[in-house]
């Protein structure tokens, strides 16, 4: 089987139907989204699609960007530039492997496939019973097409795996985000094309598909179990990011019929064991993924940037500046294909007028090499002009802000309401977090829609107008939060004095807080209800 030449991958159409298609087919008008069967593997999909564009049909510049948006490529023409990579994107068979290791790794003990699922209980977790919530026994068997998919996925997301089992070139779990249409009926190849750098914004040289510096398994692994044999960016092709393959594997693929335990459906070939080994390729060093975004220190310039990661919670608006915007000076780094995107759409503003666009961000929340949760979320962007990014960013920074300062008061004082030594209570109160970055997402991006309209009159501030409601509407969330958390029982009337006292104290800071007043004063709240 070949990835880029046979059908492997399920794809739904406008009629709701499902069918397994080439990748040549990506481009039909009909074709509108992959259909995998697991939310991680969907979002691997799209990053290999994305992937195998950039690298074989990327356009020269940003005039032949949004023609190919506009009018896609016949299946002809994909199949002709997916031809060149087709000896590195075997999926079985003889000779190099898709994503697999040089090496046949024939003196390495086989185990269930059903550990290349990220989310899989390791050795340690089924031996000493220990997996209470993500059991064993989870896809133990998978037809090839879903093997490769899982090798894939994990390659490009690989957690902590123990002595030697290396990280993925983004560090483990990252996150991913993807610019989507807004419409319903936007095609998959517009879905997949809005995330494709333009050659004359991403300058690389032209990649040589044969000597590893793209696809690294088409040579030996630079094995890395000695110091001195990390991979750093300029050792490899720029492309090389979306093949990196850190983690050593070989399928053992049985020809034979099997049911599939991903997909539900019986395959002409499964795979059931494979064979690892440590000391794969060891990614160091600064790296600057393509549907990644970063963060730095600003007081350490010097310093290694991080990726983006999940974190426990989930994906709020409070990490939605990092997802949107760059600026040097805050250390921070969107995706590249966002930048693209913000760039090409001011040059093109009238061509590309129509397209509406979301952030698509997804990935694991990893605790070491423990899966703790897959996060999906579809946020707003907005098209602005790329120099007023700085100018934008202060403001859309003021308001995360002040949202946390909110939440930290809110948090405070409902263990004070329900507890006698609120310093000294246990136990989670994520669930507050969660509940008020929920409430209050629509007031933020409520708020930042009328900012990008005032960008157009050159004006990056909030109106004192938007300001004022944007803080009325978070006072009364905050508050309404409280009631429900420590006002919803009576108690006793030593409690009750207790919790009236606490939420006494958090209108105090809502109304009269420093930083309240300090916002009210450079948006002229003040000055506004004085004339009124």
């Amino acid at each position: 089987m070949n990835l880029v030449k046979d059908p492997w991958l399920p794809m739904r159409l406008q009629d709701g139907t499902e069918q397994v298609l080439p990748m040549s087919q990506i481009s039909r008008s009909d074709v509108v989204d992959f259909a995998l069967p697991r939310a991680d593997f969907q979002g691997a999909a799209y990053q290999f699609a994305i992937g195998l564009l950039q690298t074989v049909f990327a356009p020269k510049g940003q005039t032949e960007w949004v023609r190919l948006f506009e009018t896609p490529p016949s299946e002809e023409m994909l199949k002709n530039a997916f031809q060149s990579v087709e000896h590195a994107f075997h999926g079985d068979g003889n000779g190099p492997l898709f994503m697999q290791d040089f090496d046949l790794l024939e003196k390495q003990k086989p185990t269930t496939v059903s550990g290349l699922l990220i989310e899989a209980p390791g050795e340690n977790g089924i031996k000493n019973n220990t997996d209470h919530f993500i059991k064993r026994g989870i896809g133990e068997q998978m037809s090839l097409e879903m093997a490769l998919l899982a090798l894939f996925t994990l390659q490009i997301n690989a957690p902590a795996g123990g002595a030697g089992h290396r990280v993925g070139l983004r560090g483990g779990g990252p996150l991913t985000t993807l610019i989507q249409p807004s419409t319903e009926t936007a095609t998959l190849w517009q879905k997949l094309w809005l995330n494709v750098i333009n050659r004359e914004d991403w300058v690389y040289d032209d990649p040589d598909f044969n000597d590893g510096s793209v696809f690294s398994w088409l040579a030996p692994t630079k094995l890395s179990d000695k110091k001195g044999t990390e991979i750093y960016e300029h050792d490899v092709h720029s492309l090389h990011m979306f093949w990196a393959v850190p983690r050593r594997i070989r399928l053992e693929v049985q020809h034979r019929e099997g049911v599939c335990h991903i997909s539900g459906k019986t395959a002409q070939k499964v795979v059931t064991d494979y064979r690892t080994q440590n000391y794969g390729h060891n990614y160091s060093g600064n790296w600057s993924h393509p549907l990644t975004p970063y963060k730095g220190d600003p007081k350490k310039p010097e310093a290694e940037w991080l990726s983006i990661k999940g974190q426990p919670g989930g994906l709020h608006y409070k990490i939605w500046d990092v997802l949107s915007f760059s600026s040097d000076t805050q250390a921070q780094k969107c995706a590249a294909v966002v930048s693209h995107f913000e760039v090409v759409s001011k040059h093109y503003r009238k061509a590309l007028k129509h397209v509406r666009s979301r952030l698509w961000v997804f990935g694991y929340d990893m605790d070491n090499m423990k899966a703790r949760c897959w996060y999906s979320a579809s946020m707003p962007l907005f098209q602005f002009d790329p120099e007023q990014q700085n100018d934008l960013l202060v403001e859309v920074k003021y308001l995360q802000k002040l949202s946390s300062d909110a939440l930290w008061h809110l948090r405070s004082e409902v263990k004070a309401a329900w507890f006698e030594s609120p310093s000294d209570a246990k136990g989670d109160m994520s669930f507050i977090d969660l509940e008020f970055w929920q409430r209050t997402e629509n007031l933020f991006f409520d708020a930042i829609a009328k900012l990008m309209e005032d960008v157009e009159n050159e004006r990056q501030q909030l109106s004192t107008e938007v300001a004022k409601t944007w803080l009325t509407k978070l006072q009364f969330v905050v508050l309404d939060l409280f009631d429900e958390y420590a006002l919803s029982e009576l108690g006793s009337e030593r409690t009750m004095i207790k919790r009236i006292e606490a939420r006494r104290s958090l209108s105090g800071w809502l109304y009269g807080g420093k930083d309240i007043k300090a916002f009210k004063t450079d948006h002229k709240i003040e000055a506004k209800q004085e004339v009124n």
